[in-house]
Formats: C-alpha cells, sequence, structure tokens
C-alpha cells in the first residue's frame, strides 16, 4: 500500500512539474528571426553579392561592351569599370518627337534631358573606384539615391529606387563582392549638364 502510494505522489510531482513548466516563447517577432538567420559569412556573403550583381542587370551598364562574334557583349576584362575614361563622347546628339535618351556603343554613356551620365566604375580601386568606401556608404547611396548616400542625385540609367527594395543584408552582399572583384583603375568623367554638350574624357 505504501509503494503504491509514493507512487502516484511520484506521478502527481511530475505532472505538476511540467504544467508549471515554462512554455516556449511564442511571442518572438518572425521577422527577426529570419533577418538573424540571413546573417551571412564573408564567403556566403560574396557568393550571395554575385548571384545578386549577376541577376540584377549591373553588368549591362557598369561592365564595357565590346563587339563580339555575334555582336556586343560584356568585356569581362573591364569588369564593372563602368565608362571608359579614354574614350571621349561628341555632343549629344537632339532629341527630337518621343525620343528620350541616346546610349553610347559601350552602353556606359547614356543622354537624355538630365544631360549626360556615364556609368560608375564599382571596382575596389582607391582612387577611382569604391576602394574607399564603407557597406553604410554603398548602402546609404542605393537607399537615398544620391552619391555617397547625401551628394548628388543618381541619374538614368541607374535605377536605385528598384535596388532599395532589397534589404541590407543584400545590398551589404553585393557591396562584399563588389570589394571582391580586380580593382581596376579607371576615372570615370563627372556627369554632364543638359546646358553643356560637348562630352570629354578628364
Amino acid at each position: 500500500m505504501m509503494k503504491q502510494v509514493m507512487m502516484i505522489a511520484t506521478a502527481t510531482l511530475v505532472l505538476a512539474a511540467c504544467e508549471n513548466a515554462k512554455a516556449p516563447d511564442v511571442s518572438v517577432d518572425p521577422t527577426q528571426a529570419v533577418a538573424e538567420a540571413k546573417q551571412l559569412d564573408p564567403k556566403a556573403a560574396i557568393e550571395r553579392g554575385k548571384y545578386l550583381v549577376a541577376g540584377g542587370a549591373c553588368n549591362d551598364c557598369h561592365t564595357p561592351w565590346k563587339m563580339g562574334a555575334t555582336g556586343p557583349e560584356p568585356d569581362l576584362t573591364r569588369l564593372l569599370s563602368g565608362h571608359p575614361a579614354q574614350m571621349q563622347m561628341p555632343p549629344m546628339p537632339k532629341l527630337e518627337g518621343p525620343w528620350i535618351g541616346v546610349i553610347g556603343a559601350t552602353n556606359t554613356a547614356w543622354g537624355g534631358p538630365w544631360g549626360v551620365s556615364f556609368t560608375a566604375n564599382l571596382t575596389p580601386d582607391k582612387e577611382t573606384g569604391l576602394g574607399t568606401w564603407t557597406r553604410e556608404n554603398f548602402i546609404s547611396t542605393i537607399r537615398n539615391a544620391r552619391h555617397m548616400g547625401n551628394g548628388r542625385p543618381l541619374l538614368p540609367p541607374m535605377p536605385a529606387p528598384m535596388y532599395a527594395n532589397l534589404n541590407d543584408d543584400d545590398l551589404g552582399a553585393i557591396f562584399a563582392y563588389l570589394q571582391s572583384i580586380p580593382a581596376i583603375s579607371n576615372k570615370v568623367p563627372a556627369p554632364v549638364p543638359p546646358a553643356q554638350g560637348q562630352v570629354s574624357a578628364k
């Protein structure tokens, strides 16, 4: 009889302990958990950035085009180095009718009502590229559509409003990839306002 009483008492204590055990915290913000899960190590960040750059068509404008066997193609020896400094552009043709813009043969010089813009050097060259930029500089540039986050406005064809939809992890991964590619010294000309027609590399 005593043995049965002790068994019942033990079972009661176990049940009470289970009932009083702290329930799992279900109040955790799931978006926070996702954000924490997306933190990438440097190698994974670079691979993620490479994927985003390839899918985001960055090479279409920031890597000069050349004529290949089947037509225009990106010149990967100048990967993401922007408008070639040595390429001097003539005055922008006059736009008439519904035409809103013109594009240079390398796909790195664009003209329109905003004037003439040249795609930037995104390589980690310290003098002419992003070599002195920080992750925060890069993210602010995309978020605010301004150079270095608070400088001159970014000009067409840069689709900053679209890229601003990416989260900080993805933008940071893009920056990590851009910092990993070969540095190319290439000083891209400054934009030319609409009032000026003659464009020359500096």
